[in-house]
């Protein structure tokens, strides 16, 4: 059986966060134009050393680095909040396969709801999860959906090239799940 864990991303996973940034589907949806290290490092440092309100962990598949994975209370992110005008125990998550060798094999729904259990509703404050695909990113969509997120509404969110299929899972319908 395979085993999907997290791991706190860390200083050393930033070369493999620059990899998976400027190659394959993670570039076409999450990175979406070329980077650098210095770039990877200036974003992802405030997020490793916790002074910015954002929780980030590399995906582990049978303990084998397969992408990323963050969550945040959508309320310490008000520019943000104030776009997509979601109810203030809203949590967002954001992830993406890195490794080729794990697309497209069912994975996203499980790394979904695993990550859910562990971290997201783990936390009394958070009754609702938003995640926010490019709405042409129909294969992330349908993921998405196996974990047990529908379609709140479609908003052009600031800085994003196509408008987000806002979607949601709340506390009650995961428990439930």
């Amino acid at each position: 059986m395979t085993e999907i864990t997290f791991r706190s991303l860390d200083h050393a996973d930033l070369p493999l966060m620059h990899q998976w940034l400027n190659e394959g589907e993670a570039f076409t949806w999450y990175g979406r134009q070329p980077t650098t290290l210095e770039k990877i490092t200036a974003e992802y440092t405030a997020t490793i050393e916790h002074t910015e309100p954002v929780f980030g962990f590399v995906i582990l598949i049978d303990a084998q680095p397969a992408g990323y994975i963050q969550w945040y209370l959508i309320a310490d992110h008000p520019a943000y909040a104030t776009q997509i005008n979601v109810p203030p125990d809203s949590a967002g998550v954001d992830m993406f396969i890195g490794e080729a060798r794990f697309l497209h094999r069912g994975y996203g729904s499980a790394i979904m709801h695993a990550f859910l259990h562990d971290f997201v509703f783990a936390d009394d404050r958070v009754g609702r999860c938003i995640i926010d695909p490019d709405e042409r990113n129909t294969i992330a969509i349908r993921a998405y959906e196996k974990a047990g997120f529908h379609h709140l509404k479609t908003v052009q969110v600031e800085d994003e090239p196509a408008p987000s299929y806002l979607m949601e899972l709340t506390r009650e319908e995961f428990e439930a799940s």
